[in-house]
């Protein structure tokens, strides 16, 4: 399999995504524990390698991040 990266990131939502949690105050642990609620199992550890680009989002990992953060995946993605 094929790594790839975009502008140096294997993802585009993590920068959003942190920006959300700290406006709303929740800390990646916690953030891991609302994802865990609906199903997305995800650590806190894979959460920060999220929000550096260190990692790739899923698809439905993206849904429900949107969801949690109360924001659509277009801004999540910069599409907003």
């Amino acid at each position: 399999m094929k790594i790839y990266d975009y502008n140096g990131l294997k993802n585009v939502a993590g920068e959003r995504i942190h920006q959300r949690r700290t406006t709303l105050r929740i800390s990646q642990a916690d953030l891991s524990a609302r994802m865990q609620v609906r199903g997305v199992t995800i650590e806190r550890e894979a959460i920060s390698k999220i929000e550096t680009g260190d990692r790739f989002i899923t698809d439905y990992e993206l849904m429900t991040f949107a969801e949690v953060l109360g924001v659509s995946m277009d801004w999540l993605t910069g599409k907003q």
